[in-house]
């Protein structure tokens, strides 16, 4: 009873602490080959959003290449320094709230977590390599006074092996930035994050398998959430830390939340109510907790004319039933 007794009190601070923050309503806008100007921000302002994730990237040849290349002139614009600072400029300028996300893409879409050198001075190299490419933005983002900067997406085999490298990394980050910092851990990645203590905000893809059917109901959804949601709150209560998804959504497709991080071009069928159903399940289950700090929908094109729409079975919600039910509940959570 003690124990338990405890456990209400540690809840009870944790919510009066938490209830009265804003919920981060936001979008991962994604770069382009050119700037973005006021039409392109238009769309964002009708979803009301009050955050946009602002990714720049960096380029790797393969899984076991220790160079991380960035910032030059073969990149689109909205990739580069000098186009995320246009786009972080345009975002603030209509008083919405950024994030700067860096991001590694690997030639032919490798994922980022099997990145594994294959000497330490290897190893030396990707550190080196990588801190300059996250210490260039972590100036981006105290120069532009972001709120929340991410210091890497979904890096697991880096992070496992190195975890002296990224607590000497962070250590340097908040030399530079002031703002609040968070870590997009992989939905299967996160509980073994080592360095949350350091952070503001568990970051996570939250790209986690609800249900197994073709066609899931929303009640079939918000039940599929209760084994992922309990281990989440429990992780915001151990660390005392409010929980971030860094990135949410779903495919338009059929069994679109049993392996809800394909990105594959599969010609699985198009289902517009899948989609906007799993994200209401999302917002249903999560808005309302205190521990919860909100998230980032993936994802955003700054093209909201020609994106997404009827026939489109991939993330996106842009031109789709998902789209309305993100602008309904970010008006009504405002």
């Amino acid at each position: 009873m003690k124990k338990l007794g405890l456990l209400f009190l540690c809840l009870l601070q944790f919510s009066c602490n938490s209830q009265k923050k804003e919920k981060i309503n936001g979008v991962s806008f994604v770069g382009s080959r050119e700037k973005v100007d006021q039409n392109h921000i238009d769309p964002v302002l009708q979803v009301n959003a009050n955050y946009a994730a602002v990714m720049p990237f960096g380029f790797s040849r393969s899984l076991s290449s220790p160079k991380i290349i960035f910032d030059t002139d073969r990149q689109w614009y909205g990739e580069t320094k000098k186009g995320a600072k246009q786009y972080i400029e345009m975002l603030q300028s209509n008083n919405i709230k950024v994030m700067v996300k860096p991001q590694i893409w690997i030639w032919r879409g490798e994922f980022t977590g099997d990145m594994q050198m294959q000497s330490d001075e290897d190893w030396k190299t990707l550190e080196s390599s990588y801190e300059d490419f996250i210490l260039t933005y972590a100036e981006l983002a105290q120069e532009t006074k972001a709120e929340i900067l991410c210091i890497g997406t979904e890096l697991e085999e880096f992070v496992k092996n190195r975890p002296g490298f990224w607590q000497r990394l962070i250590v340097k980050i908040k030399k530079i930035y002031t703002g609040k910092l968070t870590y997009a851990a992989n939905w299967d990645e996160y509980s073994r994050t080592p360095f949350w203590s350091e952070l503001d905000f568990i970051g996570v893809d939250a790209y986690f398998p609800l249900s197994e059917e073709r066609y899931p109901s929303l009640e079939e959804l918000k039940s599929g959430w209760q084994p992922w949601k309990d281990k989440l709150a429990a992780l915001s209560l151990k660390m005392d830390k409010p929980v971030l998804f860094t990135e949410f959504g779903y495919r338009s497709m059929d069994y679109t939340a049993k392996k809800p991080w394909l990105v594959d071009r599969n010609e699985m069928d198009v289902n517009l109510k899948a989609q906007a159903d799993a994200t209401q399940a999302l917002f249903d289950e999560f808005w309302k907790e205190t521990w919860f700090a909100g998230g980032f929908i993936w994802k955003w094109f700054i093209h909201h004319d020609r994106s997404g729409g009827p026939e489109d079975n991939r993330f996106t919600p842009q031109n789709k039933p998902a789209e309305r039910t993100i602008r309904d509940f970010y008006t009504k959570s405002r």
